[in-house]
């Protein structure tokens, strides 16, 4: 198939920031009309993550941004090391796919096609070991936020709080996405974003006996969760 491609892998320099790129398939209409953005894959070393973590901010907005992180060199690593650096990688990012692996041996399957950045995979936003009670570390820099309420939002209220969040803390924000159960709307409003770059829509209507609820996921640095989960509260429709 001569000029046709299945895939394109960009492989930025290993301490890059993952967040320009993915920002180009929002922005830029020529690569959006001709490629869509799949997922984003970070490769960690099970050895000397945990020193990076500390001295290397990019390495920190690698985890964070990730869809995908491939913990490699695990044989350079004992279990307890491994169970280690998991849990600070969970502390930034619990959303991430992680693969423990040698040689970064893995199925191309769990690299590829992940459709991460898929609205329609955005209900795919809750992470299973959360609900397990795994204990985690804490990050003082970076947090997950996961904002819920079974109770309908004002549309209004909450694109206005919504976006000028966004605009006031966006550099922060690395990753946002969100599954959203607005008032007299019988559709599901899905939404995802990257530091500014904002994308939703309607996805499609709530079925019968489907729970409505909204979920939004904030993944960024020196988050108030407190704060936010007040505001996130307030936008509820009266």
């Amino acid at each position: 198939r001569k000029g046709k491609f299945d895939a394109i892998i960009v492989e930025t320099t290993g301490l890059a920031d993952p967040a320009p790129v993915a920002q180009t398939f929002f922005m830029d209409q020529d690569v959006s009309d001709a490629a869509r953005l799949d997922a984003v894959v970070t490769v960690a070393d099970a050895k000397w993550l945990s020193d990076r973590l500390k001295d290397a901010p990019e390495a920190k907005n690698q985890i964070a941004f990730a869809d995908v992180i491939i913990l490699n060199k695990i044989d350079l690593v004992n279990e307890a090391g491994l169970n280690e650096v998991e849990a600070r990688i969970r502390a930034i990012n619990p959303y991430a796919k992680v693969h423990r692996t040698q040689n970064c041996a893995i199925p191309i399957s769990e690299v590829l096609d992940r459709k991460a950045f898929d609205l329609d995979r955005i209900i795919e936003i809750e992470p299973d070991f959360l609900e397990e009670g795994h204990h985690h570390h804490h990050d003082e820099e970076m947090q997950s936020v996961s904002l819920r309420t079974d109770r309908d939002l004002d549309a209004g209220r909450f694109l206005s709080w919504y976006s000028d969040l966004i605009q006031a803390e966006g550099l922060n924000i690395l990753r946002s996405k969100g599954i959203l159960s607005f008032k007299d709307d019988d559709q599901r409003f899905v939404l995802q974003g990257v530091h500014m770059i904002l994308d939703g829509a309607p996805q499609r209507p709530w079925e019968p006996g489907e729970r409505r609820e909204s979920r939004l996921v904030l993944i960024g640095r020196y988050l108030d969760v407190p704060s936010l989960q007040a505001q996130f509260q307030a936008c509820v429709a009266g």
